[in-house]
């Protein structure tokens, strides 16, 4: 039974992190097979770290494995972005309730310092949207505000990877509407008053309102793959 070193953990874990940025921005290609001889010739690492990066990324939802073919990047057609969404729905509302209950005043106060950013962003821009990294930032401090470690590894760890993905490499989803700072702000004004039912009704609605926002422009644009 082989056993792992602290030296190829931390290597296997270089190793995911670059290749995860690889797939998330498109680098390497949805569909593309990940050959484990060819990628080790690439990064000058021995097969060992590289399959257990694989291993993780696969844990990640970023690839999968297809029988007789191997390990493939994952394919973000239309169904699975909208189940993607279906079910960011319903976890994340569910992180904003208990949000309400556990959030720190000073995670709360990350909040705020949040919004005015992105108020600030906007104003200075003529109105332009949400950057998409202040987004993330806004919706992970929330997860993790949660206090509840299934739901923030199921969207963190996972689910998160495939949105990321997606809104990188599909230019109309990078970035969140001026209605989104609207309904940013009636979130933590929820969590701020400790009610959980209103954080779960709105932040429910702003991410089924982000869902139909990008069922609409999927459908204006050419199929996806």
């Amino acid at each position: 039974m082989s056993q792992t070193t602290p030296l190829s953990n931390t290597l296997s874990s270089e190793l995911t992190s670059t290749l995860r940025d690889a797939i998330i921005t498109g680098e390497i290609p949805q569909g593309a097979k990940l050959s484990e001889t060819r990628l080790s010739k690439e990064l000058d690492v021995s097969r060992g770290p590289l399959r257990e990066a694989i291993r993780r990324l696969e844990g990640m939802n970023l690839i999968q494995h297809v029988p007789q073919q191997g390990a493939r990047v994952v394919t973000m057609s239309m169904d699975l972005i909208l189940q993607i969404y279906d079910t960011r729905e319903a976890l994340e509302s569910k992180a904003g309730s208990l949000a309400a209950l556990n959030m720190s005043s000073q995670e709360i106060d990350q909040l705020h310092r949040l919004i005015d950013a992105q108020s600030k962003h906007m104003r200075e821009n003529s109105g332009a949207f949400i950057p998409a990294e202040s987004d993330y930032a806004f919706h992970e401090t929330i997860i993790r505000g949660s206090k509840n470690k299934v739901i923030e590894r199921a969207l963190l760890r996972e689910l998160y990877n495939l949105i990321k993905m997606f809104r990188y490499q599909h230019e109309f989803a990078r970035n969140s509407t001026t209605n989104s700072l609207i309904e940013h702000r009636q979130i933590v004004y929820a969590i701020e008053q400790r009610d959980s039912e209103l954080a779960e009704v709105t932040t429910r609605r702003h991410i089924a309102h982000a869902r139909e926002r990008i069922q609409r422009r999927m459908q204006q644009q050419e199929p996806l793959q």
